[in-house]
Formats: structure tokens, sequence, C-alpha cells
């Protein structure tokens, strides 16, 4: 069986999105939808400071509407610098901080014209970082004018998936019907957010992956991408039961 994860590019992203790189065989950066027009994790991440968690947003040139991979970064502004000088002083005092900004130094440092590049590369970058070499594809090579499911349905099919593992939203708008009929079974994530030692207070297992990194390395960091995906009828019944409680 042949996995396949779809999710669109994300800016240094929380550990969720390389658990879900640990089950995949392909994984498919979905960088030719529409750039989002709120605020989204495209562009933008959490840290956590002493001060509390802080935001690094990479800044963009919007132009109407443009899909991810067409969005170009916006470089008049220190952006780089500013999100390096952060990193350093939120994990001064981690264990493995210098391992976490070599790694963070590495992918910033190429200038990609888009955000929709950055994120793809720097992503591919932490992965192999982290011990996982699934296949990486863009969904932009791969164009068509099919439209949610049966957009994710083609993608999966051009890459000969017959596994789709994806994240517990999807419950709300995904045909899983139109999968099946293809041979393709889903499976939705089951995030264990299992705790690791943190600076700055309470546990938040939402922030960049680099806060993982530089408070266990990133050999240790290996073991703490422990959640596994479930069958979707297994995924709906129990939110079936939460919603019911």
């Amino acid at each position: 069986m042949s996995t396949a994860v779809i999710l669109q590019p994300q800016y240094l992203p929380w550990r969720g999105v390389f658990e879900q790189i640990a089950l995949a065989d392909v994984y498919i950066h979905f960088d030719d939808v529409q750039f989002p027009q709120g605020r989204s994790f495209t562009s933008r991440v959490q840290v956590k400071t002493a001060a509390g968690p802080r935001w690094l947003t990479v800044p963009v040139l919007r132009g109407g509407r443009q899909t991810i991979a067409q969005t170009q970064i916006d470089e008049s502004k220190p952006w780089r610098t500013e999100h390096l000088r952060t990193l350093e002083h939120a994990y001064a005092r981690a264990p493995h901080r210098d391992a976490m900004l070599a790694l963070a130094r590495d992918v910033l440092d190429p200038a990609p014209a888009s955000i929709g590049e950055l994120n793809a590369a720097a992503l591919e970058r932490i992965a192999a970082a982290l011990g996982l070499h699934p296949r990486f594809a863009r969904s932009s090579a791969h164009p068509s004018a099919a439209k949610a499911t049966q957009r994710l349905v083609e993608l999966c099919l051009a890459h000969g998936a017959t596994r789709y593992v994806t994240g517990h939203g999807a419950l709300a708008y995904l045909d899983e019907a139109l999968f099946a009929q293809h041979g393709i079974a889903v499976e939705v994530m089951e995030y264990q957010l299992t705790p690791y030692a943190q600076l700055h207070g309470d546990f938040d297992p939402y922030v960049t992956v680099l806060d993982l990194i530089a408070n266990a390395g990133t050999e240790a960091a290996r073991a703490h991408l422990d959640s596994p995906s479930v069958p979707w009828a297994q995924a709906r019944a129990a939110a079936a039961s939460s919603e019911r409680a």
C-alpha cells in the first residue's frame, strides 16, 4: 500500500505536519491552490518565548487571486534576520539550540522568490534532518481544473497512492466515498500531542517543529513523531461520539 499526504505549504510548521510525513510514501506540496486571503500558516508560525507565544511572519506581496506558488516574498524587509534573532533569543537556554539554529540558517539562507518555494524547500530540508525521506512532489506539476475532493483523488492516482492520510478537519468536507470509488483508503491523523521537555511554561504542542529540535535534538525528535492514523470510519465514529458527549 502506497500512502500519500497532500498539504498546502506551511512556514516552518508544527510537529504534526512531520508526523504525517512520517506516514507518507509520497508527500505532495499542494502549491497551486489560492493563497489564503486572511492570516494563515502559509506565511507564519508561532514560537515560544519567555514573554509568551510570538509569531514569525514572512512578508508577501499580495496581488489578487494568486496561488501559493505564485505568491512572491517581500524582500524589502529584513525578515530573515529578525526571525533568526527571535529564535536565538527564545531558545538561548535550549540544550540543542546550536543544532536548531544551524538548521534554521540553512533553510532560510536561500532566497527563493515565492513563499511556496521557500516553504517546500524548508520542509524537505527539515524532514531530512529528522530522518524522513518520502518522495516529494508538487501539485503544480500536475495542473488540473478539478476542485475539492476530485482534485485530491487525481493527485493520489497520479502518484500511485492507494491510501490517503489527512487531518481531522477533513471530516467536515471530504467526500470519502469518491476516494473509495477509486480504490483509495482514507485515514485520519490521531494526534497524540505527546509532551517533551520544553522551555517557557506550560507545554504547547502547536509551535514550530524547530521548538522540538531545539529542546530534544534531531535524533531524539524522531521518536516524538509518534501519532498514528486511523481509518475514516473510526475517525467519524469518534467525532460523532465526542459531539454527543
